[in-house]
């Protein structure tokens, strides 16, 4: 699939899920199931933001599959902007992946492109880029009519993303880190074995580049700071490459300790129930 294409129909959609599940099926099982499948975003700047105070608060009713859904395209929004914008200087609109639906849409301000000098950054950065634009088209394509529209985004909303390599890599490490903590939470929550067969390719997909971001935060000794206090800092700040506890497994964060680091970069707020 061409990142220049626009949104893949619902059977191209259906391939890339696999296993015959097409979706008006998967809808269908959604309906009744437990979903879960958040991904997260947090991007950290020069000073310790996971303490900030939340513009809103997570609705204490249980959110329904396509609430946990919506939650995760708009993060999806807010990630494939990123990466897209620092390969190309143009946003996912550019590419004809659309950002109509429910809510109120809202424009993408102060994203750049980055010239890279590393050449297998270059390349890891294209790669990433790819993988959030398919993310996007495959949670809408899911939702059809009920998926959200693409809120107003503040791509600097930190301060930092585009002026560097190590600016884009701290964001990349902080973003990738935590969706796998997101992911990781959300899994358990999931009722259809098909539908975390999905999450869990869409988990591995997130694990691999946040192996490679670390590696390269490693190797170019770039310095970042903890997102929240659960975070697991890669070398030079911290120690280990890898972002697992003492007994080797991932971290998992709730939607609420996510969207505490990601509401900074939605001015206007979340479009969607979760918010």
């Amino acid at each position: 699939m061409n990142a220049q294409n626009t949104e893949s129909s619902d059977q191209c959609a259906t391939a890339r899920i696999g296993n015959g599940l097409s979706r008006r099926s998967l809808l269908a099982m959604l309906g009744g199931g437990a979903i879960g499948a958040v991904s997260g975003l947090s991007i950290l700047s020069s000073t310790s933001f996971g303490q900030e105070k939340p513009k809103g608060k997570a609705t204490d009713k249980t959110p329904s599959d396509f609430d946990i859904l919506n939650l995760a395209l708009n993060l999806e929004y807010l990630e494939s902007e990123f990466y897209t914008y620092a390969l190309t200087g143009q946003g996912i609109d550019a590419l004809g992946i659309s950002g109509d639906g429910v809510g109120t849409k809202g424009e993408t301000t102060n994203g750049q492109k980055l010239e890279f000098s590393d050449q297998t950054l270059f390349a890891t950065a294209k790669e990433l880029a790819f993988d959030e634009q398919q993310h996007v088209k495959l949670l809408r394509s899911l939702l059809g009519q009920k998926a959200v529209a693409k809120p107003a985004l503040n791509l600097t909303a930190l301060g930092i993303g585009f002026g560097s390599e190590a600016e884009y890599l701290t964001v990349g490490r902080a973003m990738e880190d935590t969706r796998v903590s997101a992911y990781g939470g959300a899994e358990p929550l999931l009722k259809s074995k098909e539908i975390l067969g999905v999450a869990a390719r869409i988990l591995a997909d997130e694990a691999y580049h946040m192996g490679n971001v670390r590696l390269f935060i490693a190797q170019k000794g770039v310095q970042v700071k903890p997102t929240d206090n659960k975070d697991i800092l890669p070398p030079p700040a911290g120690s280990k490459f890898f972002c697992v506890d003492d007994k080797a497994l991932s971290l998992i964060r709730t939607p609420e300790e996510v969207l505490r680091i990601a509401r900074p970069f939605f001015p206007n707020g979340l479009n969607g129930t979760i918010k």
